[in-house]
């Protein structure tokens, strides 16, 4: 059997809303794969391609490193930044030292704004029915 030289790692859980992104990192030569797709096919916003590469590019790892992710529910920019957060997430478990610089760049911090559920007698989670006194 033939040894590979690739460097595996486990898979890293990144979370935004409602988002989830499940993220592999190996050794390799700069490839983002996302749901079996190309990254900036899946990602065609250069905003969100920015918030996927951040951790990446503050670690000078551009062309060291494959990512393969899958990521599902919420939207465009919760899968975005899902991502940066698996992304995160998993460049520590590549290299425990990345830790300080990532946590000083606020990567590592998991956004926690949920959409607040709707209540029972009401128009929304906080709005009212218009109120009439007769």
């Amino acid at each position: 059997m033939q040894e590979t030289t690739k460097k595996k790692k486990g898979l890293v859980v990144g979370r935004r809303k409602t988002a989830i992104a499940n993220v592999r990192i190996i050794d390799g030569d700069g490839k983002i794969t996302v749901n079996n797709r190309k990254f900036e096919e899946f990602f065609p916003r250069p905003v969100h391609q920015i918030f996927v590469k951040k951790a990446i590019e503050l670690l000078g790892l551009n062309s060291k490193i494959d990512v393969y992710a899958k990521v599902r529910g919420g939207g465009i920019t919760g899968q975005a930044e899902a991502m940066k957060l698996g992304i995160a997430r998993a460049l520590i478990q590549y290299n425990p030292d990345y830790r300080s610089l990532l946590s000083q760049n606020g990567l590592l911090l998991r956004d926690p704004r949920m959409v607040e559920r709707k209540k029972c007698g009401r128009a929304g989670a906080r709005k009212r029915f218009q109120f009439s006194k007769r």
